[in-house]
């Protein structure tokens, strides 16, 4: 009886079945990252809150943005974009350390929507500049749905992040390709051109790389 290890077919069909993990993984994180920073970078623009500034001539209503509510979710989601890109450019630990940096901005991303969303600082500000005095009271703040779609957002950054943590030392990177396409290069141009002393293009292409075209030819 054979104790060595699995079949030589068993073991195959596992690399298979990692392999196509690994791809699926990858598409998804891909996926997940683009989707997630671009609804966090959107909503940012969006209006996330609405009061009314309270003032002794009576009411004017106050909106506030995303981005004037709390600007760490465009900037989060910015550094998480770049992130995922750079998984790719890095390898082994750095790529480990990337997808790390990846999980943390999308986690910043979850955490600063939802819990600045009702911050009323900026609505107080427009409340200061609508009523022309220093302090101006808001009344009850009214919160669209743009701060939890940049939470949905930061979510998908997560699962991203998680995904390249999990399935990443598998993926491809853009260093390693381009070194392996270039090898070949280098060896064709290493490699002596043979010269057909008939045809003079190949005479006229000797003399261009510095090659005596009558060596080798008698």
């Amino acid at each position: 009886m054979d104790a060595a290890g699995p079949p030589v077919g068993v073991a195959g069909a596992a690399g298979a079945a990692r392999s196509r993990a690994g791809r699926r993984a990858l598409a998804l994180a891909l996926l997940c990252g683009a989707v997630g920073a671009a609804l966090a970078l959107v909503a940012a623009g969006q209006t996330w809150s609405g009061s009314s500034a309270q003032f002794a001539q009576g009411q004017v209503p106050v909106r506030a943005k995303g981005s004037e509510v709390t600007g760490l979710p465009s900037a989060l989601a910015l550094v998480g974009l770049a992130a995922l890109v750079a998984v790719f450019a890095v390898r082994r630990a750095a790529r480990f350390v990337v997808a790390t940096l990846l999980t943390v901005c999308g986690g910043g991303v979850l955490a600063s929507a939802l819990l600045g969303a009702d911050d009323t600082g900026a609505l107080s500000e427009k409340a200061a500049k609508a009523s022309g005095l220093a302090e101006s009271g808001v009344g009850s703040v009214d919160l669209t749905a743009w701060p939890y779609v940049s939470a949905v957002g930061g979510a998908l950054l997560v699962i991203a992040g998680l995904l390249a943590l999990r399935y990443g030392r598998g993926w491809p990177s853009m260093s390693g390709s381009a070194r392996y396409e270039r090898t070949p290069l280098r060896q064709r141009a290493a490699r002596p051109q043979r010269i057909d002393p008939d045809r003079p293009e190949d005479l006229w292409k000797a003399l261009d790389r510095g090659e005596d075209p009558t060596h080798g030819t008698a």
